[in-house]
């Protein structure tokens, strides 16, 4: 009876490191889309002051 009370816990940690994964990306992309409509915001001017350049945004926004 053990046994099967083990496997089931297994599974259910299982599903949970997926569920943690999915979450973790989701959340990453998120931060990603959220740098690179605040960069782009920014005027040519505004992102050569901080050192950037437009072609740069993505690469920042990947944590690249």
């Amino acid at each position: 009876m053990s046994v099967v009370e083990l496997s089931r816990y297994k599974a259910a940690a299982g599903f949970g490191l997926v569920f943690e994964r999915i979450a973790a990306m989701v959340i990453a992309w998120n931060e990603a889309r959220i740098t690179r409509r605040e960069l782009s915001l920014l005027t040519d001017r505004e992102l050569t002051d901080i050192g950037v350049s437009r072609g740069d945004i993505e690469r920042i926004a990947r944590g690249a």
